[in-house]
């Protein structure tokens, strides 16, 4: 796995052999990041919306922007894209999702029942029900594909996707709705930024390789109804940042980044993949 290749390359070389285990290596990235890596620094207070960005989530995306640059090298998407990923690695990627898109849909309904603009529930109810109905079928149907291998016994969350749910199902039930909203938006807009290059990309193994397992599958990454649902969610995001105060707005701002976070290390272990300890 790639947390623990790092551990020999500095970035984990001020921990002892007995922290490094899976667990510890996770929370240590997604509360302080990591050293041989960029990462975000949070700023005590968030800006009110329009203070110094247009939007509020202006402002969410330019104190990640490290952390998107990381994300925008991970080998998994640029392998993903030019279509070297290995198809184990690919299958590992979707079987995750559709467990991710299983609690990210719960979570979604939690925000559709706190929204204080019924509008704006039901783009998170509508958001919800695609996860579990379309997203899931897509993805039942592209794992019947034999060219993607035979499927395992049995399925389970890995230790990222299993964090990230959870931390996105307690944020949307304990916390205020505008956190929640903040947390959640990251899920569309990562993927709608990451899509375009990658369905670009995707588009270009298949010139070459029209029965290629997965490329088809990938140029559907930029397409034109999920960007207009990014583009909705942060103007749902945006519009609690103005309800929200100083304190609400800062932890707007921290769920966002955990959520990017979370992202990175979803992406990321699907290649370099993190194992649960035995039982």
């Amino acid at each position: 796995m790639l947390l623990s290749r790092r551990t020999d390359t500095g970035c984990f070389a001020e921990y002892g052999e007995a922290e490094k285990t899976p667990a510890n290596l996770m929370q240590i990235i997604l509360t302080k990041g990591c050293p041989a890596m960029p990462h975000t620094t949070l700023p005590e207070h968030a800006p009110p919306g329009g203070a110094t960005h247009p939007r509020f989530t202006d402002h969410l995306w330019d104190v990640t922007a490290d952390l998107r640059r990381a994300i925008d090298d991970l080998e998994f998407l640029r392998r993903l894209g030019d279509g070297t990923l290995p198809v184990e690695s690919f299958r590992t990627y979707i079987e995750q999702d559709g467990l991710y898109l299983e609690g990210y849909a719960k979570a979604l309904a939690l925000l559709a029942s706190r929204a204080p603009d019924p509008v704006d529930g039901a783009f998170w109810a509508t958001s919800a029900a695609t996860a579990v109905t379309v997203e899931k079928s897509l993805h039942a149907d592209l794992l019947n594909d034999p060219r993607l291998g035979d499927a395992p016994p049995s399925t389970e969350h890995s230790p990222a996707c299993l964090g990230y749910v959870s931390y996105l199902t307690a944020t949307a039930a304990t916390d205020s709705y505008a956190v929640g909203a903040a947390a959640a938006l990251p899920c569309f807009w990562i993927y709608a930024e990451v899509g375009r290059t990658l369905a670009a990309s995707a588009r270009a193994v298949l010139a070459a390789d029209p029965d290629h397992p997965y490329a088809r599958w990938v140029t559907t990454y930029d397409a034109e109804d999920f960007q207009v649902s990014a583009a909705r969610a942060r103007d749902v995001v945006d519009a609690a940042a103005r309800d929200a105060g100083p304190d609400e707005r800062a932890r707007m701002t921290r769920a966002f980044v955990v959520a990017l976070r979370y992202e990175l290390l979803f992406w990321d272990t699907a290649l370099h993949t993190t194992p649960w300890p035995s039982a």
